[in-house]
This record gives structure tokens, C-alpha cells and sequence, in this order.
């Protein structure tokens, strides 16, 4: 039996999708980079806020590996504490927005008739919104004028929230689809219909025994969301509409070295490539993923 498990034979194919695998790798060295954000720029001496006008656009150097900003601001510590804001926002934001999807599609798919309907109206109706447009008018919203108390509306972090929340309010809806559709064959298989008859609840057997199986349809979608959401943030933030400075993220400083590009190119250059890379590796991890939990893949 062993290495024949479920997660064996997952481990087995995700390791055959090369792309995936190092996209796996690409987007865990970000993630350990961007943790030890603080760790090195404590090891180079510097500090993604301090000013140095008098070391203006300096070139890579030993202290300062990437170069300085228009600022004198060390490049490779604000781009680190950039990706810790961008990759936790897109994160954070796909897991909140699964978790909303999965809860609408689990309801309209176990419990069908009217439900079902109303949900999936409802559904219809957020994927016909024009979502650019939206996310640029929710973002350019005063948040003091829509009776929130100041303590939200006055912190520094609350950009990034705005962020997570208008992204998860209006990104749910494909995992809703995708679960709907998974829920609705799963709730006439035969252990759904055991559980019935032994007197299980319509709660109990959303949670203990549908929700479960819905894991695989989950995660692939909320990876594929990951990436989806690090841009959208991107272009608000590249729009002024969305983290704001002080709190660098690759979008704000996309922003700031829009109008160095002919004087330092490399300032624009860095959080492009960074946003492009981790991207593009949310989407193979994605694929890689819908391949290995897909239990119609055949082992060759």
C-alpha cells in the first residue's frame, strides 16, 4: 500500500507537471523572501522608508544590491516589503472570496429548487457586472462618508482592506459555479443518500460529507484567483485607487517609476517582472493542481 495513498498518487502527478513544479518553488521563494523582508534589510543596514537624498538613483552596490529610488530609498527592501503586502492581499482575498462561493454553490447546489434559482440569479448578476469598472468605483468610494467609525477609516492599512474586501465581494462567483455544479452530483451519490437515511441533517451532510469532496474544484480555483487578484490590485494601485504610500506594494511602486521610466527604467522594471513571474506561476500551479486532484487522471 505504500505510495499508492490518494495523496501519493496526487504527489505523483502534480511532480509530472514540471511547469507547475516550478512554479511551486518560484512562488515559495517569494513567499520566504517577502517573510524575511525585515531579516534582510536588517542584514544590508537599511530600511524600505528611509530617505537619502543625497544617494539618489544610486547603481547596485554592495549596500544597496538593486540600487536606490528617486528617494534614495533602498530598491531591494522596498520591493521585499512590496511583495509581502501584494502576495498576502491576493491571498488573502482568494481565500475570503472561495470561502463566500463555496458556502452560496454548497446552498444552491444540496438544496436546488427555488434556492438554487435565486442564488445563481444573484450569480449571474455579479459576473455581468463590468468588474474594472466597479473595482474603480468601490476603490475611489469615501469610506468616511459611508458612516464608518474613524479608528477604519483613519488607519494606514486601510487601502489593504478595502482592497480585500471590494476583490472577495465581487470574486466569488466562479467558485460558486464550480461548486453548485460539484454539489449537485455528489448530493444523489450513495453515501449522501446513506446519511440521509440514518437521519443526518441538511447540515451535517453539507459539512461532513459533500463539502469534503469539493476540496479539489476549492483549491484549484482559489490558486487561479490568487493571481487574478495580484493584478487587479496592481492596476488600482497603478491608478492611485489602491494601496497606498507609505505602504509600498509592486502596484504603488509600478506607479511611482512611471514617470522615471527614461531616467531609471530598472525602478519600473523590477515590480513588473515580479508581478508578471508570480502571475504566471499562480496559473501553472493552478493547472498542475487541477490535473493532480483530478481523479479521472490516468496513471501512464
Amino acid at each position: 500500500m505504500t505510495g499508492r495513498g490518494p495523496m501519493a498518487l496526487t504527489a505523483r502527478r502534480f511532480g509530472r507537471h514540471r511547469l507547475a513544479v516550478a512554479s511551486a518553488a518560484t512562488l515559495a521563494v517569494l513567499a520566504l523572501a517577502a517573510i524575511a523582508a525585515p531579516l534582510a534589510a536588517a542584514a544590508l543596514g537599511v530600511d524600505a522608508e528611509t530617505v537619502d537624498l543625497f544617494n539618489r538613483f544610486a547603481p547596485p552596490s554592495a549596500a544597496h544590491p538593486l540600487g536606490t529610488d528617486e528617494l534614495g530609498r533602498d530598491v531591494l527592501a522596498r520591493l521585499l516589503h512590496g511583495g509581502r503586502v501584494s502576495l498576502s492581499v491576493g491571498l488573502t482575498a482568494a481565500v475570503c472570496a472561495a470561502a463566500i462561493g463555496t458556502v452560496i454553490g454548497l446552498l444552491a447546489g444540496y438544496h436546488g429548487g427555488w434556492l438554487d434559482a435565486f442564488l445563481m440569479r444573484v450569480t449571474d448578476g455579479v459576473i455581468a457586472l463590468p468588474l474594472l469598472p466597479l473595482l474603480i468605483v468601490l476603490a475611489a468610494l469615501d469610506l468616511g462618508k459611508l458612516g464608518l467609525p474613524e479608528a477604519v477609516t483613519g488607519s494606514e492599512n486601510v487601502s489593504l482592506y478595502r482592497i480585500v474586501a471590494i476583490v472577495a465581494a465581487v470574486g466569488w462567483t466562479t467558485v460558486a459555479r464550480l461548486v453548485r455544479g460539484a454539489a449537485l452530483s455528489l448530493r444523489e451519490r450513495t453515501f449522501v443518500l446513506a446519511a440521509r437515511a440514518q437521519g443526518a441533517g441538511p447540515l451535517r451532510i453539507m459539512v461532513r460529507h459533500i463539502l469534503p469532496n469539493l476540496a479539489s474544484p476549492v483549491i484549484v480555483a482559489t490558486t487561479l484567483s490568487a493571481g487574478n487578484v495580484i493584478l487587479l490590485e496592481s492596476v488600482l494601485s497603478f491608478l492611485g485607487l489602491g494601496i497606498q504610500p507609505p505602504i509600498p506594494s509592486w502596484g504603488n511602486l509600478l506607479t511611482n517609476a512611471q514617470e522615471l521610466i527614461w531616467q531609471a527604467p530598472a525602478l519600473a522594471l523590477y515590480p513588473g517582472a515580479l508581478i508578471f513571474v508570480t502571475v504566471i506561476a499562480f496559473n501553472f500551479l493552478g493547472d498542475g493542481l487541477q490535473d493532480a486532484l483530478d481523479p479521472r487522471t490516468v496513471e501512464r
